[in-house]
């Protein structure tokens, strides 16, 4: 029997946690669910347990084997040392420790690279789910025919920074369609009806952060098999879902087919219809992600591309719960079970 923690469980991706947790090997573990005050003592449930929101004491980590941070960078700057001298495996999902020295960042469902966690790594890090769904493409077609050049817009939805900017976007679109000011305290521009590059100066939302936190995981994630990747994240007026548009160069023409059944693989979903085009509402609740592929014919022989397009998308907190859940049970070789006689 496991005990788990998680720090930050009433935010979105905490509660999306829960849910992968509960539909997972792990759910028959023992949990503690931490946050800040305003959360304390509200009942919840993880599979078939009920507890309640509790606040994080100094000896609230005994005996945890997992504690995963969901919550703000701050949250777990403050507390994720607490966890590592309590002996538990810290997974950060806030974002604060990627570039901590020695904390790698994971995905099981990509081909690992050369480092793999030890009972000396002080945290691992479930790699954006952006980066994951980028490098499952990248790494489903680098199997058939190596990628030359790779370039990628990626959507970013309210949710991706958390209650407070879905809570403004519901806000200013109902303003807006009543003619009334808009708030602006999280975004500080309209986010309503708008695509965004960057944001208002006063804003809580970073897009150049989450975008270089992009790159970086997707780096980490490929090592070198894989070519740089020009990105730029784009907030979107929606709710939920990433979206990706995506540009390759390939080495060499291909057919189609072969690139058709590369991207037919696990946790990819290929869809062959227009009518059934990926999109992020197509995409909520799906454990995969949609993807279209539309090639570019080669002049010389119109059966082959070299260059092709893709349109993708995917629920990003339900994918980078599932990647942290994946994390957690790759690193079980690593917690003792049992008496040691």
């Amino acid at each position: 029997m496991y005990k788990i923690a998680i720090a930050g469980a009433s935010t979105l991706l905490g509660k999306e946690l829960k849910e992968a947790l509960s539909d997972s090997p792990l759910a028959a573990a023992s949990f503690v669910l931490l946050d800040e005050d305003q959360a304390l003592g509200q009942l919840d449930q993880v599979g078939d347990e009920v507890t309640f929101v509790q606040a994080i004491s100094p000896d609230v980590f005994d005996r945890v084997d997992f504690t995963f941070f969901c919550g703000p960078e701050q949250l777990t700057r403050k507390h994720w040392k607490q966890a590592l001298a309590a002996g538990s495996t810290v997974l950060d999902l806030s974002g604060a420790l990627d570039r901590e020295a020695g904390v790698l960042v994971r995905a099981p469902w990509v081909s690992a690279d050369d480092a793999s966690a030890d009972l000396f790594t002080p945290a691992i890090v479930p790699a954006h789910s952006a980066s994951l769904a980028l490098a499952l493409l990248m790494e489903r077609l680098g199997q058939s025919v190596p990628v030359r050049a790779a370039f990628a817009t990626v959507l970013l939805p309210a949710s991706e920074f958390g209650r407070a900017a879905m809570d403004e976007l519901h806000q200013q679109t109902i303003n807006l369609l009543s003619f009334q000011t808009l708030p602006r305290a999280t975004y500080d521009a309209q986010a309503a009806y708008n695509l965004l590059s960057g944001l208002g100066e006063s804003s809580t939302v970073n897009l150049a952060s989450a975008e270089a936190r992009i790159r970086r995981h997707f780096a980490a994630l490929g090592g070198h098999r894989w070519p740089a990747l020009s990105l730029q994240a784009i907030h979107a007026p929606v709710f939920h879902g990433h979206a990706f548009s995506i540009a390759l160069e390939l080495e060499r023409p291909v057919e189609v087919t072969v690139l058709e059944e590369a991207l037919s693989s696990d946790h990819l979903d290929l869809v062959l219809e227009d009518t059934d085009s990926p999109s992020n509402l197509a995409a909520t609740g799906q454990n995969d992600v949609v993807v279209r592929l539309k090639p570019e014919p080669d002049p010389r022989n119109p059966s082959l591309t070299s260059r092709v397009w893709l349109w993708a998308a995917s629920d990003n907190l339900r994918l980078y719960a599932q990647n942290a859940v994946e994390c957690a049970l790759d690193l079980r070789r690593l917690r003792p079970q049992g008496t040691v006689q």
